[in-house]
Parts: structure tokens; C-alpha cells; sequence
């Protein structure tokens, strides 16, 4: 065999190994990687506008997309058309949204109060929590205040307005795959901005880490019916957080980004 001939057979060989191993060894690409990428919603004006293929589940106008933590009805206040987080005592008080998803963005308005810090939050599925706090001006934000997922990321910045001024989150999220048996065999991803600034950028997240998740603190029976099949299936609802402090919220919708969303009916 001629040596240009062998040679060149060779390093075709070489090539081919190298960009097997390579390959091989190359971790894939965290689901949803892309889409979070491209996602960077309009914020520049806030009461916004739902799309028109959004879900809307609080426009001022009536309780009918929620339920209590117990599956009966809402005793949050409505003043003025807005929202009004509500205590019970127990911080426990949260609602629970009736349309269940797997991936989907969510958009929300809230307005924080002095009262009990302005604690309240986003809880998706039940398990992530994008924090809402008072935390306006504090220089090195971290896992418990706004624009973080509590309890596994600080916000990139802080974007927290004031007290008393309307804020927005527009969150695309993505749930965590799981197998059969329950085990996350993906890790879920959250990008989020706040008032025009991102704070979280494809960050990724696995089981919940918090005790006092609505799953774990404060459940009931029809949430655990909720979360059986939300750990077979990475569908579920969100929550507004009851934390003491009669935070405000208008303009909440969620536009679903695959087929796996409906609205949850109890057995």
C-alpha cells in the first residue's frame, strides 16, 4: 500500500475515534436549553396585555381558575380588582391554581407592602419558589430574596422596585423529567426577568429543597392527590404564596408551551 495511502487511512481512523469519544463522552444538552435562550419578554409596560394564546387565571374579575390549599373555595380579599394575599395564622393560606401544566410561562404582577417584609412568592408545581420580598436596595441579594428560586439560586441582580410600586415576573419554566418511579432523570430549568432585568438565566433545579413547600408543610388530601400524579407525569399547578403579608397581585396568565396542560378536577 503506497505510505500517502495508509497514511491518510490512518488519520481517517484517528478521526473517527476521536470524534466518537468525544461524542460520547459529551454531555447532552439540558432540556430546553434553546427556547430558554430566546426568551426575553417585553417589559417596558406594566399592566401588560395577555397574548392572545394565554390562559388567564386572575384579571380582576373573579376566583373561578382557583382553589384553597383544601380544593374549596378562595378567601383571599379583591380590592380594587386586585389580589390580596391573605393570611390564616398558619402561613399556609396559599391558592392553588385549577390549570394544571408541565412547561409553560408564566407571567404575574405583585405589588409588595412594608408588612412582614412583602414575603410571598411564586410557587410552581409546589415544589420552585420564585421569591417576592421587600428587597428593594439590598446590595448583595441572595436565596431568599426577590428575582431568586428559593433555596437553590440568587438572583443574577437586584431588580426589586419599592414597596408600594407594581413589579412584573415573566418566568418560562421547564419541569424536571422523571421516570416511572418518580426519580428526576432531567433537571428542570427556570428563566425568569423582573422589571425589565434577567435573574434567572437557564438555571436548573432538581427535587424540592424547602420543608415548608405546600406539599410538605401544611398539605392536605387534595393536594397529595395532586402530587401522586404530578410525580408521575411533571404536570401540575402553581400556588400564591400566604406568608403574613397582604401582598397585591393582578394580570396572572399562563401560556402552556406543550399539549400536556388541563384543568384539574378531583376524583
Amino acid at each position: 500500500m503506497p505510505l500517502l495511502n495508509c497514511c491518510a487511512r490512518i488519520f481517517s481512523s484517528l478521526t473517527f475515534c476521536t470524534f466518537f469519544i468525544t461524542s460520547s463522552l459529551s454531555p447532552l444538552p439540558l432540556l430546553g436549553d434553546e427556547s430558554h435562550r430566546s426568551f426575553h419578554p417585553d417589559q417596558s409596560q406594566i399592566p401588560a396585555t395577555p397574548p392572545a394564546n394565554a390562559i388567564v387565571l386572575w384579571d380582576g374579575k373573579g376566583l373561578d381558575h382557583w382553589t384553597a390549599m383544601d380544593g374549596g373555595p378562595v378567601n383571599w380579599n379583591v380590592e380594587n380588582g386586585e389580589l390580596v394575599s391573605t393570611r390564616n395564622g398558619n402561613r399556609v393560606n396559599h391558592i392553588v391554581s385549577k390549570l394544571h401544566f408541565r412547561d409553560a410561562d408564566i407571567h404575574v404582577e405583585f405589588n409588595t407592602v412594608k408588612q412582614a417584609q412583602g414575603n410571598s412568592g411564586i410557587y410552581i408545581h409546589g415544589n420552585y419558589e420564585l421569591q417576592i420580598l421587600d428587597s428593594a436596595g439590598k446590595e448583595k441579594p441572595d436565596q431568599n430574596d426577590t428575582g431568586s428560586i428559593y433555596g437553590f439560586h440568587a438572583p443574577l441582580v437586584n431588580a426589586a422596585k419599592p414597596a408600594g410600586e407594581w413589579q412584573v415576573y415573566d418566568i418560562r419554566y421547564t419541569a424536571p423529567r422523571r421516570d416511572a418511579t418518580g426519580k428526576i432523570t432531567e433537571p428542570g430549568m427556570i428563566t425568569a426577568w423582573l422589571n425589565g432585568q434577567l435573574v434567572q438565566k437557564e438555571s436548573t433545579f432538581t427535587d424540592p429543597r424547602s420543608v415548608y413547600h405546600p406539599f410538605r408543610y401544611g398539605t392536605t388530601d387534595y393536594l397529595k392527590a395532586i402530587n401522586v400524579e404530578m410525580q408521575k407525569n411533571s404536570v401540575g399547578p402553581f400556588f400564591l404564596q400566604d406568608h403574613d403579608s397582604p401582598v397585591r397581585f393582578r394580570n396572572v396568565w399562563v401560556i402552556p408551551r406543550d399539549d400536556k396542560s388541563f384543568v384539574y378536577q378531583p376524583k
